[in-house]
């Protein structure tokens, strides 16, 4: 083997050890599920790649093609798995289990198949189940990623690089010695890019469920959107946003409060742990559709407060209220217990009943008032269809903000 090809290799494999380290820090925290995909993934891999480059022994090196065709066949369903479980179609126990199923039905028969015919052509069966299911992969990637799953993004670079890296790998097994360097460096690149994007995928769902399990623990002592352990600092951001709006100009200050109207419901049927599982989902939703420049923190116990520092216009606070009512509207799967292991089995389907009030509050309101008459406004929201009450400052009164503006 050609030297560079050989430091590529090297790089791959320092990298599957990495991703293998990782795991068994996965492990040390009870998060069994992260760890076996990482696991699994790592030494699938590995494997995979030792057969390809020719380092596996064998008895009968005429059989060496269907050890390959063996060897594809089943690393292609252990990273099918680990990327429909990136893609989160693993949560539901029960789709799981019917994936699992396929997918195991699928490779027994590819593996059954295989062995009726030669090693040469049991290698090019399992080579069409590869691409095959390469090609479904890259289908759901580009579905998700179409829907917004950031993930799916992720996901879909990494279905590339494993075409790619199998496409270079039987290139160097057809043609052994032969092969170029350059189709060695970029087989190993591709499985390189492929390990980090798995790490990046499973570091998210990691974090999520530290995170997670931590919010379950600590409970309200724990401020799932600033991050901090007491709601004092809320009243401290909104003193200090308005009385920065009266130095700087005279605009308003945007304020939109968010309550949910079923928590207390959900903690009598449920537990409280599902209750603080709902707070981390709703908290990660506005986290991720609200825009850079709004500050946000806890209300209450039932509830959350953006504030927009010198708005600009009221159109803008309409369209982020609706924003939020659509996004913390949708339905989750929520877990019932605190233990790690049963984080993502979620039981309790739930969808939060929000209600939103949007006010462009003046310089001269007091801040308390101003909160106060906004938390109002989206209590009474819940008995609106759009589930967003905004105050118009022509008329005087509150209103309901339709779910879309008028034509």
């Amino acid at each position: 083997m050609h030297t560079l090809a050989a430091g590529f290799w090297g790089a791959f494999f320092g990298t599957a050890a990495l991703l293998l380290a990782g795991s068994l820090a996965a492990f040390a925290r009870s998060l069994q599920r992260v760890a076996l995909t990482a696991a699994l993934s790592s030494l699938a891999s590995s494997f995979f790649v030792a057969a390809y480059l020719g380092w596996v022994p064998v008895w009968h090196p005429e059989r060496y093609p269907r050890l390959l065709a063996h060897s594809l066949s089943i690393v292609c369903a252990v990273l099918s798995l680990t990327m429909l479980a990136t893609l989160g179609l693993m949560r539901r126990p029960s789709v799981a289990g019917r994936i699992r199923a396929a997918l195991t039905a699928l490779t027994v028969a590819v593996l059954a198949a295989g062995w009726l015919l030669d090693p040469v052509a049991s290698l090019a069966l399992s080579t069409v189940m590869a691409f095959s299911m390469g090609a479904a992969m890259f289908a759901l990637g580009v579905r998700g990623t179409l829907r917004g799953d950031r993930l799916a993004g992720t996901a879909l670079l990494g279905v590339t690089c494993v075409v790619v890296a199998v496409g270079g790998l039987s290139w160097i097994a057809r043609d052994g010695a032969a092969a170029p360097w350059q189709v060695h460096a970029l087989s190993a690149v591709a499985g390189i890019v492929y390990l980090a994007t798995l790490a990046t995928a499973l570091w998210s769902r990691y974090s999520y469920l530290l995170e997670l399990g931590q919010v379950v623990t600590h409970g309200p002592h724990y401020d799932p959107i600033t991050r901090m352990r007491s709601h004092s600092e809320t009243g401290q951001m909104v003193g200090l946003a308005f009385f920065n709006s009266k130095a700087a100009s005279a605009r308003p200050v945007g304020v939109i409060t968010i309550s949910i109207g079923n928590l207390y419901a959900l903690e009598n049927l449920h537990g409280c742990a599902s209750v603080n599982h709902a707070l981390f989902v709703c908290a990660s939703r506005l986290r991720r559709c609200v825009p850079i420049d709004v500050e946000m923190g806890r209300l209450g116990t039932d509830g959350f407060l953006l504030l927009v520092r010198r708005a600009p216009d009221t159109r803008r606070l309409m369209h982020l209220g609706r924003l939020v009512a659509e996004r913390l509207s949708r339905p989750v799967a929520l877990s019932t217990s605190g233990a790690p292991a049963d984080l993502e089995a979620g039981q309790a389907h739930w969808v939060a009943q929000v209600g939103v009030g949007v006010l462009a509050a003046t310089p001269e309101l007091r801040p308390s008032a101003a909160v106060a008459m906004a938390r109002s406004m989206s209590r009474a929201a819940w008995s609106y269809a759009s589930r967003v009450a905004w105050h118009d400052h022509a008329s005087g009164q509150m209103r309901e903000l339709p779910a879309v503006d008028p034509a």
